[in-house]
Formats: structure tokens, sequence, C-alpha cells
């Protein structure tokens, strides 16, 4: 997974977090049609939460999904907040239906500095940040999150129902599967 985790992470944490985060997640208890609506995605996670914790690895406890943080009388709103035993800290998922933006980057950053600056606790490390995207250009994301302070990395995620790319076109769509069965 692309990462600037090697210029973010305490030193004794590098082994472990290079381990708990995965590059690619498998969603399989959404239906490949309903991965368009990110507040969709969100609430499936949410029903489904033991297994999309057991999707992310160990050590994951859920905190909660739209979690509420405020700036200055600003609302903000995270879409799924984790902590992490192994990691001992707060992990930020931000849930994006399209293709990851630079933009992805800088709003996963700030609310990474709300959450260390007003929820993490004194003994807890920094926050981490995931962006969890349909699909991504790694040379892209690099650049984006590189001049960065705070630990964050860029995950896809897929259902198996999805037609892999290289089997588009050669394997007939559902429609024309069901002419053929007539």
């Amino acid at each position: 997974m692309p990462n600037n985790f090697k210029s973010t992470i305490k030193e004794s944490l590098k082994p472990s977090v290079l381990k708990v985060f995965k590059d690619e997640y498998l969603l399989d208890f959404i239906a490949g049609d309903e991965l368009e609506d990110e507040r969709h995605i969100e609430q499936q996670v949410v029903l489904n939460i033991r297994n999309f914790i057991l999707q992310m690895g160990k050590g994951f406890c859920f905190i909660g999904n739209q979690y509420r943080i405020e700036v200055d009388g600003d609302e903000f709103f995270i879409d799924l907040l984790f902590f992490n035993r192994i990691l001992q800290c707060l992990v930020a998922f931000e849930l994006k239906k399209g293709k990851f933006k630079p933009a992805d980057a800088g709003q996963l950053n700030f609310y990474l500095n709300v959450l260390d600056e007003k929820v993490k606790l004194q003994q807890e490390n920094s926050s981490i940040g995931i962006v969890l995207c349909k699909e991504k250009n790694n040379t892209v994301v690099e650049f984006a999150i590189k001049s960065f302070d705070k630990a964050m990395g860029v995950a896809t995620y897929k259902t198996s129902k999805q037609t892999p790319v290289q089997m588009k076109g050669i394997l007939p769509n559902t429609n024309e599967l069901g002419k053929l069965l007539e």
C-alpha cells in the first residue's frame, strides 16, 4: 500500500504498522453495484463490522462512523474511526467511491491533526489515516502524501463479485448470460 509510514511512524512501531494494513480490502458483503455510493458503503461496513474488522487485520476496535469532530464551531465527520490495540493509536478511514484524488490526502491530514490534538489520549501514539477508494494511481498517491507529517496510506477495495478487468469483454455480462440461458 502506498504510504508515508517510513517518515511519519515512530521507529519502534514501523515493523508492526507495515503488517497491520493491506493494499486492498475485499468487501464481499457489499454487492458490486452498491459500491457507487460512499454513504451506502459506510452503512454496509457498519452493519457488517465484524466482517470488515476481520478483513482489516489484527487489533482493530470499532469506535464509530460519521465520527464528529469540531473545530472552532465547524463540524466535520470522519467516515469510520477505529482504535488499533497493537499500534495503540486511532485509525481513521475515509471512504471514496471513485479514484483517489490528491485532495483526499489533504482532507485526511486535516482529520488526523484534529484527532491528535483533540481526541487521542496522552499515552496513545499519533493517529494513522487510510483512504479506502475504488482505484488509485500509486505515483499520484506518493506525490500527494509525501510531504505530510501525519501517517497515511491509500488502499483500494473490491468485491469478488466484480469482474476482473482482464476478463471484461471475454465473459458475457449478466444480461447476455440470462439470454443464453433462456
